[in-house]
């Protein structure tokens, strides 16, 4: 049996990082599951959101995915990269020492500014990064309406009384 050193932080720090998980996957576990996000299938992949000269480019982590899986939509200001991540080989959970890796369903979506063409949106995949490119617009410029002062017209029949 190996001595461990007692740290009380440990558990603190523990504490911490479940919060933070909890934080950034959502309170409520998916209706029919253990409780886990992880158990459930149900993740989110790590994004880089940047902008160029001349578009914004979104990275998603996605690590073992196939294209054919990835869905990316734009609809109403709003880019949606959605798909599943399957585990390459079943094997039995017994075989495990720790599981760390999600797998199974995943979503994004993340809103576009409005300086954006959804129509040109060209997505690759390489290195298990997904790179989602919407090419920018020129930004509208607010169109200056001149204001005309109109003169009362008098009327030319009274004055002649």
């Amino acid at each position: 049996m190996a001595i461990v050193r007692w740290d009380p932080f440990d558990a603190f720090l523990g504490a911490q990082a479940d919060l933070n998980r909890r934080f950034q996957r959502g309170w409520l576990p998916v209706p029919g599951t253990e409780g886990s996000l992880m158990e459930s299938g149900v993740w989110a992949p790590a994004v880089d959101i940047y902008e160029t000269g001349d578009a914004l480019v979104v990275e998603a982590e996605l690590p073992g995915a196939d294209a054919k899986d990835i869905d990316v939509s734009v609809e109403d200001g709003v880019l949606t990269i959605k798909g599943e991540r399957r585990q390459e080989k079943e094997l039995k959970e017994e075989n495990y020492y720790r599981v760390e890796r999600a797998y199974g369903m995943f979503q994004r979506a993340i809103r576009l500014p409005a300086d954006v063409d959804a129509e040109k949106v060209s997505a690759g995949l390489e290195g298990g990064v997904l790179k989602v490119t919407v090419p920018k617009t020129e930004p509208k410029k607010a169109k200056t309406i001149p204001v005309k002062v109109e003169q009362k017209k008098t009327d030319t029949r009274k004055e002649k009384k």
